[in-house]
């Protein structure tokens, strides 16, 4: 009975924090980045400028601190107005989208009617896009529960009111997914995080990372329409929407060509704005020779990458080769 009672408490502060304005969310989680900041009371700074120090080398120390700052912010603002959006009508996400910059794109591919992908990476606050997609496809995603029943429970029935349905993270799930797609469906893919078991080793920003290429094999085996999406929050507490077109190369080849053209296309976006990107994820981490990345000294990481780096383009060279002279 306690259980339960703290369920329903959690669960309705959930709701009532989310029907505050995004004002308020945003100014919080200014708050707390400033805190974070100055008194660097986690180590998500020393995350970000390792992530930052392998992507973006070309960064002076300066650049690399400021840029930090900056990133720890948006996150958590993103964060603060997922709540925000959670808690919304779907009319006011909308409204709340201030110009769209692509419809065209996402207009002229579900007029094909062959299915489409819409790739997502974490970058900026996704969350808003559903409530404008949705008013012109059904979307069938995938769902991971959240941990505390409370909280899933909310962020389910926020994600699911779009009439999207939510398929499970498994086999099961890929084969909706899969048949929505054949149907015309839409599905979307956040792609640029570590797979749980298995994946293939892609190379992003030139280090070969562990990842899943279930994007690259629903482009290529059903032949739907792929489209890359990011909203960007404005001066003006809205947002803007892009929607890009992903490179013909996408079809060509096998799912690991695939998936090199979808990160090559994030690499692009975040070298536009890479204040936006959720750089607090251990990604470079996605690779047997460097496990323990985010626990050793900075000469150890520079070294460590470089011989990765140096061993992936080798392999490459070499099967360059083999394929011409085949």
């Amino acid at each position: 009975m306690t259980d339960k009672n703290s369920q329903d408490t959690t669960y309705h502060l959930l709701k009532f924090i989310s029907r505050q304005p995004i004002q308020i969310s945003k100014f919080i989680a200014k708050g707390l980045a400033g805190l974070v900041n100055i008194f660097k009371i986690s180590k998500t700074s020393a995350t970000i400028q390792r992530n930052l120090k392998i992507a973006l080398p070309e960064l002076s120390d300066e650049e690399r601190e400021q840029l930090t700052k900056q990133a720890i912010r948006n996150e958590l603002m993103s964060y603060f107005e997922f709540f925000s959006i959670w808690g919304a009508s779907t009319e006011k996400n909308i409204q709340r989208i201030h110009s769209i910059h692509g419809a065209e794109y996402l207009h002229d591919a579900l007029s094909l009617n062959k299915g489409l992908v819409l790739v997502v990476p974490h970058f900026g606050t996704w969350e808003i896009m559903n409530a404008w997609i949705a008013q012109f496809t059904k979307m069938t995603i995938m769902y991971k529960p959240v941990k505390s029943e409370s909280a899933n429970n909310f962020v389910r029935a926020a994600r699911s009111r779009e009439q999207a349905t939510l398929v499970p993270t498994d086999e099961s799930g890929v084969r909706q997914i899969f048949k929505a797609l054949k149907q015309g469906g839409t599905t979307v893919i956040l792609p640029d995080h570590t797979p749980h078991a298995g994946g293939e080793l892609i190379p992003y920003f030139g280090v070969p990372l562990l990842t899943s290429n279930l994007s690259a094999k629903l482009i290529q085996k059903t032949k739907a329409c792929a489209l890359l999406l990011y909203a960007i929050r404005n001066e003006d507490h809205g947002f803007d929407m892009y929607i890009e077109p992903i490179d013909e190369k996408i079809y060509q080849g096998n799912a690991n060509d695939g998936s090199i053209v979808i990160f090559k296309a994030i690499e692009k976006l975040i070298q536009r704005y890479p204040e936006h990107y959720h750089w607090s994820y251990k990604r470079f981490k996605a690779n047997p020779q460097l496990r323990n990345l985010y626990n050793v000294s900075d000469e150890e990481v520079e070294k460590r990458v470089h011989n990765v780096r140096e061993q992936y383009e080798r392999e490459r060279m070499n099967q360059t080769c083999e394929q011409n002279l085949s």
